[in-house]
Parts: C-alpha cells; sequence; structure tokens
C-alpha cells in the first residue's frame, strides 16, 4: 500500500522531513488511512489504530478528547463492523480519551482492556487534579484545560500478558515499564505489526520529564530489545508515523534502547564514582551517532532530564551537596545573595551581562535570584521575562520551552497586571510543542 501516510513516514525516516514538519491535520483529512491488509491508523495528537477481524474490530488507543468526534467518524468511515475491544496502551490521557462514540453505539460495549496499573493511575489522577492542570499549562501550553476527574475504566486488566482473538487475527499483548508503569505493547503474528504505544514516539524517551512520576529506562530498553526480535514488518508508534520494513523497525529499535542505556550506564557509572548530580548532569551525553538519528532528536524530553531520573532512581532526591539536604527557603538565600552584591538590581544587572555573554544557563539562576530577592521589583521582572524568553527561543525540548515560557510570563503578568494564561498564551503563540500531549 502506498498511502499519503506511508509516503510521510519514508520522508520522515530518510530526513527529508522532520516530525514538526509532518502535516496531521492534512493527513487527517483523508480519513482513517489502511496501512496493511486489516490495520488503518487514524494519526494525530495520540494516534489511534483499528485492527479488523473476522470476529469484529479491535482498537489499540483511542487519542485525546479534542480529537474524539473526528477520529470516530474516521474510524467508522473505514469500517463499521462492531468494536470487540478497546486497547489503552498506557493510561495518559491523550490515548484513553475518545471512547464515548463507540460506547454509545447499540448493542454491547466494547470491552476496554489494559494492564492493571492504568486503573492505579486513574485514581492518583483525580487525587493529583489540580496539579497535573498546572503542569499541563506550563509544560504543553493547554492554558484552559481543566484535569479531568472521571476516566473511562477498563474492563478487562491483565499483569503480565493477554492474547485477545478476532478470529482470523490475534493481539498478543505484553506490558512493559517505560515512560509510565503501566504501558501496554501490542504483536500482530498474522499482519506482521508491532504497536508500541508510547515506547516509541520519534523522539529521544520520555524516560526524564521533570514534572512527572518515575520513568524506567532500564527496563524500557528491555521491551525494545524483545519488540525487535519479533522481526516486525510495521511499527506503529504512539506519536509520529508508522516505520516499514523489518530492518528498519529492528534499528530504529535498538538503536533507541542503545540510547537508553548508554545513558544509565554513563551515570551509574559517575555515581558510583561518588559523583554529585551536579558533575554527572554535565559529564553525561549520548552516543553522537544515535543522537544524530531522525527518531532520536530531543523535540519533547531531553537526555539531561533523563539523567536526572536515573538518579532519583537510584540514589533518591538529594544530589550529593550537603547545603540542599535542609536549605534556606528560596527568598531568604535569595535576599543574602542580593545583600552581598548591593542589591536584586545589581544581581538581575548581571544576569543581563551573562545573557549577553550567551552563558542563559547562569542567566536564568541569576535573575531568578533576583525576583526572589525583590519580588515586587518591575525592573528585575521586566530582567527575568527577557531571559526566560531568550531561553525558550535556544531550547530544542518543548518540556524546557515550556517551563521557561511559563517562568517568562509570570514576571509579564507581574508588570502588566494580565492574567498569567492570557500572557503565557501571547509568549508561547499558543502551540509549545510538535504533538500536544498530557501526560503525567
Amino acid at each position: 500500500m502506498d498511502t499519503p501516510i506511508l509516503q510521510y513516514a519514508d520522508k520522515l525516516w530518510r530526513g527529508s522531513v522532520r516530525p514538526d514538519e509532518v502535516p496531521l491535520s492534512e493527513l487527517r483529512r483523508g480519513g482513517a488511512q489502511e496501512i496493511t491488509y486489516g490495520v488503518a491508523m487514524w494519526p494525530a495528537s495520540g494516534n489511534v489504530y483499528a485492527v479488523r477481524g473476522e470476529d469484529g474490530l479491535a482498537l489499540f488507543d483511542t487519542g485525546n478528547a479534542l480529537d474524539a468526534p473526528a477520529m470516530y467518524r474516521a474510524i467508522r468511515g473505514w469500517c463499521d463492523q462492531t468494536v470487540k475491544y478497546a486497547v489503552f496502551s498506557h493510561g495518559h490521557l491523550d490515548h484513553v480519551s475518545g471512547m464515548e462514540g463507540f460506547d454509545e453505539e447499540p448493542g454491547p460495549r466494547p470491552t476496554v482492556v489494559a494492564q492493571e496499573g492504568v486503573a492505579r493511575r486513574f485514581v492518583r489522577y483525580a487525587r493529583t487534579a489540580g496539579y497535573n492542570t498546572v503542569v499541563d499549562q506550563r509544560e504543553n501550553g493547554f492554558v484552559r484545560m481543566g484535569w479531568p476527574n472521571t476516566y473511562r475504566t477498563p474492563d478487562l486488566t491483565y499483569e503480565d500478558r493477554l492474547t485477545l482473538s478476532l478470529g482470523d487475527v490475534t493481539l498478543q499483548l505484553r506490558h512493559a515499564l517505560g515512560e509510565t508503569d503501566d504501558a501496554t505493547w501490542a504483536f500482530l503474528p498474522e499482519r506482521g505489526v508491532l504497536l508500541t504505544g508510547d515506547l516509541f514516539v520519534w523522539a529521544v524517551p520520555g524516560a526524564g520529564d521533570p514534572q512527572k512520576v518515575q520513568r524506567y529506562p532500564d527496563e524500557w530498553a528491555v521491551a525494545l530489545r524483545r519488540m525487535a526480535t519479533l522481526d516486525a514488518d510495521i511499527l506503529l508508534p504512539g506519536h509520529g508515523l508508522p516505520i516499514t520494513g523489518a530492518a528498519r523497525v529492528r534499528r530504529a529499535l535498538t538503536d533507541t534502547a542503545d540510547y537508553l542505556d548508554s545513558l544509565v550506564e554513563q551515570t551509574l557509572d559517575l555515581m558510583n564514582a561518588g559523583a554529585r548530580l551536579d558533575e554527572i548532569l554535565h559529564a553525561v551525553t549520548p552516543p553522537p551517532e544515535l543522537a544524530d538519528r531522525a527518531y532520536l532528536r530531543p523535540h519533547y524530553d531531553e537526555p539531561e532530564f533523563i539523567v536526572r531520573n536515573v538518579w532519583r532512581l537510584h540514589g533518591g532526591w538529594h544530589d550529593g551537596n550537603p547545603a540542599h539536604l535542609k536549605p534556606a527557603p528560596d527568598a531568604v538565600f535569595a535576599r543574602a545573595v542580593a545583600e552581598l552584591s548591593a542589591g536584586a538590581g545589581t544581581v538581575a544587572g548581571r544576569a543581563v551581562e551573562a545573557a549577553a555573554d550567551g552563558d542563559l544557563r547562569l542567566a536564568c539562576q541569576l535573575a531568578e535570584l533576583a525576583a526572589q530577592a525583590a519580588p515586587d521589583d518591575h525592573k528585575v521582572h521586566e530582567i527575568r521575562a527577557l531571559v526566560y524568553a531568550l531561553r525558550v527561543q535556544q531550547e530544542p525540548g518543548a518540556i524546557a520551552r515550556g517551563v521557561y515560557a511559563w517562568a517568562a510570563a509570570e514576571s509579564r503578568s507581574k508588570i502588566t497586571g494580565l492574567d498569567l494564561l492570557d500572557v503565557y498564551h501571547e509568549v508561547t503563540g499558543g502551540r509549545l510543542w510538535w504533538m500536544p500531549s498530557s501526560a503525567c
């Protein structure tokens, strides 16, 4: 088959287009496109896949709430069979929020299938709805989104593995630890199709997000290598376009596993040698031959964040600096530094100098100290807003851009008196990253 999706997928693999250049809205206008016999894709910010068998239809992920009506029409435009199963690859909202249309159809509701951790995740989401709302505002640009308190819970859960049948095609489900602790990937042996969920997303693996719960890079790499042994002909990712051809699929999976393994082993070697986190952060780098792969660019997460998560997993929250174990409040420390520097204005001025010298890491630290020392000083906030706005322009990863844009908006709001979310929307243009997600 040679659909528009597969044409763009080949260009993406060859590097003639970047992930952020793929016209998802244009591809969606064609409806759900059949990628191989009996398997269709609806590309979105959280891809949706449909598998047609003799005994009915199975969905693998159901996308986000905003796109749900269009997704439902697209799937039904491709196939009118009864949906027997809907598999959630994990519990992130951009993968589990499109069941309403299918649930409302006449007859028995589809059986929603997920790893048993998904139900626990939904309970946690309800308890931390306010925090998750703030994170999505700050990190992803969802400035008017409120985190939900109710979810479509699974009807059938499994612990390690489960096989579903549609008659002439089976879905072999396997649990993995990766970006989440509740991940499911699936293999369709009769079709040679591998469905990875967010274990593969055409970017640096999301194993380090600084505002989210623990990730598992070691186990993630193990799962990728296990998938690679299947010699699948087609890889269908949680985000991004398919990879076709067994050799390409194996390479993408093993390269990603090697990338994660390298970051983990470098970090552990330095931890075992007694290094502090600060030293490790600036010493560990991904293998250059892998960092240049089209599917391992830091569009969202970044190697530095993955290193922090490896430290958190194996070493706890303390970074090794004894002064950070029980520090003074940030504002108290900032005022002390300002007093030593002839005032917060002086510290802010030094931030401008650091920015002019190209050291935006230092510039942000100094601007933040100045604002903490003088939280009502508009001139200080002008500098803070400028420094963080400059940082936004230079960051490759959407997580970092979102955090820095939020900081710039905070200061601009302080100066202008305008609503923070409105200012943030102006700073970002309403869009911060290449494939919007809700992924706490």
